[in-house]
């Protein structure tokens, strides 16, 4: 069953998702040459807890920080750590959660740190690029691939235009949201539109697409001995972009974003 929000529900989830827009505000704000991900880990909590809310991931399956920071060849689920610090040219993914009132918010951001290279600004704006594609095709009555097929179009389309073929990540994907922040359906980053469940006012979903810059076999995965973090087979760089979404009569909403995103 996926779960339907009354719009009280909604706006319940539209606070969560604000507070994970503050929070990572906040994290891009320091993540500069020399910070460490445990620096961005701490900022992170400690903004939300300032907010009334709890860190969706601290202690999630034993998860032991409040983000995941994913650097360079990391696509998901990096652990936060002391030793850690970001250098000039590295890319970041911060992916957060908060939960208020017993409400979900999620979204993650790509950061550049300091100068960084062309490929990697358009490794990441074509993930951003496909994200919101896959937002826009949202739609009451919509099925739940159309959106998978408008990422990996947006997706692909980018890579025609950078020249180069950027690989999808299809092991992780987008994700039902509400009162847990992992709940059916799936949502894929790729496949053929017109098919999966209906989608109706009320369901909210986690739009989350992935993308390495390897090319060619690009977007093969390797779990690390942590037990967490994930990184591409062929150590390319990645990025990951996220925004907790709600279908409404109306269209899609934002619910991680401020209203002028």
């Amino acid at each position: 069953m996926i779960e339907l929000k009354t719009p009280g529900e909604l706006q319940a989830m539209r606070a969560a998702g604000l507070i994970v827009w503050r929070t990572l505000t906040a994290v891009r704000e320091i993540a500069k040459p020399g910070a460490t991900t445990a620096d961005l880990d701490e900022l992170a909590e400690q903004t939300i807890r300032d907010a009334g809310a709890v860190p969706s991931f601290k202690g999630y399956h034993g998860f032991p920080a409040s983000i995941c920071a994913s650097v360079n060849e990391q696509i998901v689920h990096g652990i936060p750590s002391k030793t850690q610090a970001l250098n000039e040219g590295d890319i970041i993914s911060v992916d957060c959660g908060a939960i208020l009132d017993g409400w979900h918010g999620d979204s993650a951001v790509t950061l550049a740190i300091g100068e960084v290279s062309k490929a990697d600004l358009a490794l990441s704006a074509a993930t951003e690029a496909a994200m919101w594609a896959g937002i826009a095709a949202v739609s009451s009555g919509g099925r739940l691939t159309d959106i998978s097929h408008a990422v990996q179009t947006a997706a692909e389309k980018a890579g025609q235009d950078d020249g180069i073929e950027y690989g999808m990540i299809v092991e992780y994907g987008g994700h039902g949201i509400g009162r847990q922040m992992h709940m059916d359906p799936f949502l894929p980053n790729l496949g053929k539109p017109g098919k999966g469940p209906r989608l109706k006012t009320g369901m909210a979903l986690a739009i989350e697409p992935m993308l390495t810059g390897g090319g060619g076999g690009g977007g093969e995965t390797v779990e690390l001995d942590d037990g967490w973090t994930v990184v591409t087979a062929d150590g390319s760089r990645a990025a990951h972009w996220e925004h907790t979404v709600a279908i409404t009569d109306d269209g899609p909403w934002v619910l991680t974003a401020p209203e002028d995103a």
